[in-house]
């Protein structure tokens, strides 16, 4: 009886939750599931093997040396050739 006379006639209960807390429920579901999704993903991480992060850290330092060789040749042919334009540009 007390259930009936609470429903409106339009089949809604009686309470009703302002409309200032449909965005705040709505951004707390995201956030809850957001944090469940990263528990999971991180439960699926795997520390390296002491063997990969030497490999890993050698073929790093390897790269790294093989490009500054590189672009220290590079600059040494950028600096002849410039200055080579400008003393032709200053009559020098």
């Amino acid at each position: 009886m007390a259930t009936k006379t609470a429903i409106t006639s339009n089949g809604e209960g009686a309470f009703k939750r302002p409309k200032f807390l449909d965005g705040t429920v709505g951004t707390w579901n995201n956030f809850t599931k957001f944090l469940s999704d990263v528990r999971a993903e991180m439960r699926k991480v795997v520390a390296p093997s002491r063997k990969e992060v030497r490999a890993t850290t050698g073929v790093v330092i390897v790269t790294v040396f093989i490009f500054g060789v590189f672009f220290m040749v590079v600059d040494a042919i950028c600096r002849v050739g410039i200055n080579g334009l400008l003393s032709k540009l200053t009559g020098q």
